[in-house]
Parts: structure tokens; sequence; C-alpha cells
């Protein structure tokens, strides 16, 4: 067994920095852009915007118990970190192992989204046809070199990327509601918010926040982490659950309710990028499509910071070759976690290519009904780590942040849990029999780690020590 110490991150994330990285993840445009005309069509209709806030409602809840725990939990793991304090080695391995699978997932979704898009725009600009793996290849090398190198190069960039997306979905937002027409009302009559399918609604919309729990993977390199992660995780959430609202109401608002429902059918693709163009001109309509793209690259770069990072806390714990573990010694990035991520996402961008499928239909479907699915399940597993761990130790006895939230956090969780499982067939679009496939790889990921985890040395993570209540 190696005697080396573990290496450890360094840098100077604020919460600005930090909320950049997260809120990218979120890809705000591309959930504008694609999520909403889904919700539109398939969920509660006009009413869909409400669906945003009752989602955001239920993660706040999440996040009360979250950040609490946050300056019990010194390690950058974030779910596996979490769990592994509350329950133990063995689920908290199984959690990091279905936390590989579930980020994995996500980032390939976007992979295969951003060739598609990016083939689409060099095609309306007269460009030739090429196959979207290619255009996927090329991001990848690109968020590779970046995610090599120091953090705050990553944060940069998705900071500039970042304002660019939603500053224009922001003037699209203040041009409908200056004009005052068409604006929808959907959300004051509660039976037009449980209309229609609001299981689906609710599935698309919580898919949507993912990546906003991964602020503690960058406890490491946080300028303060028991105030920053904190601050960070609240203000995330709170700034993606407004945007999500505000625009998608606007988005209604540019047509009036009968007539947005009526536009996704004609048109679910192109719908955002046409009532852009509709309300900003032809101008905003290609800005828009560009910044789509860029949306895009955003969103990879942000998860690939955070499997990056999983690696890592994972080769320091020896459940992954020690190699993982390692720091560079300029850049304090963790190159070779890093690297090791940039070539598992070719290998499976290589597998989608020659198998021919489809990079919207399948392998976007395909791999965000799959985060989805893992990350409401980790999420879930969190607030049970938190209830078991201040039940355990009584180091905070504020009942609503230990006891209260948590709980009512876990019922809202378990409820979208419940929703995305009932319509998993329709979030991916395919068969019973694939999203069964599906449900077993990560079930399959979670068992794993856990038995992993009793043929590899003694638990990594030093379990907090019982302390009588103050």
């Amino acid at each position: 067994m190696s005697t080396d110490p573990p290496h450890t991150l360094s840098g100077r994330l604020g919460v600005g920095s930090i909320v950049f990285m997260v809120v990218a993840a979120a890809a705000p445009l591309t959930v504008i852009a694609g999520t909403v005309p889904l919700g539109l069509a398939a969920g509660n209709g006009a009413a869909f915007p409400t669906t945003f806030a009752l989602c955001c409602g239920i993660l706040l809840l999440f996040a009360v118990g979250f950040c609490a725990m946050s300056r019990h939990v010194p390690e950058a793991g974030a779910f596996y970190a979490y769990v592994q304090r509350g329950l133990g080695h063995a689920p908290g391995l199984g959690s990091a192992f279905l936390a590989l699978v579930t980020y994995t997932a996500v980032q390939l979704a976007v992979y295969g989204y951003v060739g598609a898009v990016i083939d689409g725009l060099v095609q309306h600009y007269g460009g030739p046809a090429v196959p979207w793996f290619v255009w996927s290849v090329l991001a990848l090398a690109i968020v590779g070199a970046l995610g090599y190198r120091h953090i705050e190069l990553s944060g940069k960039v998705l900071g500039v990327l970042l304002v660019a997306e939603v500053a224009i979905v922001l003037v699209f937002d203040v041009v409908v509601v200056g004009r005052g027409e068409h604006l929808s009302t959907a959300f004051l009559h509660p039976p037009q918010v449980v209309s229609g399918s609001l299981g689906i609604a609710i599935m698309f919309a919580v898919a949507s926040f993912i990546g906003f729990e991964a602020t503690a993977v960058f406890r490491d390199e946080a300028r303060d982490p028991e105030r920053t992660i904190p601050r960070a995780t609240y203000l995330a959430l709170i700034l993606i659950g407004v945007f999500y609202t505000l625009s998608s109401w606007s988005v209604v608002s540019a047509w009036g309710d009968a007539a947005a429902v009526e536009a996704t059918g004609a048109d679910p693709g192109n719908m955002i990028l046409t009532t852009i163009a509709n309300t900003l001109g032809p101008v905003g309509g290609d800005v828009a499509q560009i910044l789509l793209v860029t949306s895009l690259f955003a969103a990879i770069l942000s998860f690939h910071n955070v499997l990056a990072r999983y690696f890592f806390a994972l080769g320091n714990s020896r459940a992954l070759p020690a190699a993982c573990g390692r720091s560079h010694p300029r850049h304090a990035s963790p190159h070779v976690a890093s690297l090791t991520q940039s070539v598992s996402a070719l290998v499976f961008v290589v597998v989608f290519a020659i198998a021919g499928m489809d990079p919207v239909a399948q392998v976007f479907a395909w791999m965000a009904g799959t985060a989805t699915l893992g990350v409401l399940a980790l999420m879930a597993l969190t607030c049970v780590s938190v209830l078991v761990f201040f039940r355990r130790t009584g180091v905070d006895t504020r009942l609503w942040h230990t006891v209260v939230a948590p709980l009512l956090g876990l019922a809202g969780l378990l409820l979208c849990l419940w929703l995305t499982v009932s319509n998993f067939p329709t979030l991916i679009g395919g068969s019973p029999g694939l999203a069964a496939g599906i449900g077993a790889v990560l079930v399959l990921a979670f068992v794993l780690g856990a038995v992993w985890s009793r043929r590899r040395t003694p638990d990594p993570v030093t379990p907090a020590p019982a302390v009588e209540p103050a």
C-alpha cells in the first residue's frame, strides 16, 4: 500500500467564480432552447414556468441540510464525501461510482448535442456537412486543454460565456415585458398548473437544475470553503431558478398561452430561436444560435471539471489508481484525472459514432435521462446522510437545518424520483426495455462501488467524532 500523503488542489475561487462554474453546467440558454418547448408540449402547457419554481423550492430544502453539513465535510468529494460521512464507507464509495456514471452521462449527452448544433450552424452559414462527432471531438480537445490547467482559467472562460448567453435571454425578457402583449397568467390559475402531465413537467424541470450541487466539488480551491460553498450553493440555485422561471414565462408571453403551446407542436427544435428572432430581429436570432453553441461548450467544460475532481478524490482514497490523485506541480490542477476523463469521454464518443447513433434522439436523450435519474438518487442519498450524520453526532442542533428541511427535501426528491422512474421511457425517448437497462447500469454502479470498498484500504474519510449537543 502506498504511504504517500494525499495530494491537494489549491486556488482562490470566490463565490462568483464557483457560481459561474455551476450555473454554466446548468447551461441556461440550452435549457430555455431545449427543455422549455418539451415542457410546454408534453408537460403542463403554458403553466410550465411555474414548475421551475416548484422544483427550485424542493432543491432549496435539500440545500439547507447540504450546506449545514458542508462545514463538517472537509473533503472535496461532494456526494461521495457526504454519503460516506453519514452512512459509511460502502454506501459512500457506491455513491462515488454512481456519481461517475451520472456525470459522465450528462457530459456525453452534451457532447452529442453540441456536435449536432455546430453542424447545423456551419451548414446554416454555407459550410460543408460534417459528421457530428468531428465537432464533438474538437470540443473535447479544447475542454481537455482547459481542464488540464489551473481551475481559475476555466472559471474565467466560463464567466465570459455565461454572461453572453444570459445577457441575450435577459434582453429578450425585457423586450417581451416592455411590449406588454400576451403576458401569460397561467401561473395564477392552479388548475392550469396541474393540468396535462404535471409529472412529466416536473421531470423535465428538475433535470434542468443538474449541476448546482457541484459547488462542494471545488472546496479545496475555494478561498474560504466554510463560507464560500454554502453561499455559492444558495446563490447558484436561486439564480438558476429565477432565470428559468422568468425566461420560460417570457417565452410563453411572447406568443400568448395557447399560441405558445401550438408553436412547440409546429417546430419544437427551433421554437426558441424562432421566438428570439421574432422578438429581437434576425440578428438576434443569429446571435442566439451562436450563443447556444457556447452555452453547450460551457456546460461541457464545467462538467469536465466536476468529473476530474471526482476522479481526483477517488485517486487520493485509492479507490482508483493513485495517479488520478496527483496534482500538477505548476497548475495545481488534477491533471492526470483530467486526462483520464478526457480519454474516457473520447472512447464513448467514438463508440457512439461507430454505432451510428443519432446525436440528439439517442446520445442526448439517453444520456440526459440517465443523468437525471442518477442525480436524483444521489441527492436523496445525501439527504438521508445529512439526517443520519446530525442525529449521530449532534454537532448542530438547529431543528430546521438538520431535521425539518432535510426531511421535506427528501420527501420532495423521492416524489421527483418516483415521477422520473414512472416516466423514464418518455424522458429517454426509448422503450421500457431500454429504460430498465439504463436503470440497471446505475444500480450496478452503486453496488460495484459498495462491494469494491470492502477490497480496498480502510475508510479514507475519518468519521466525525460524536459531540455532545451544546
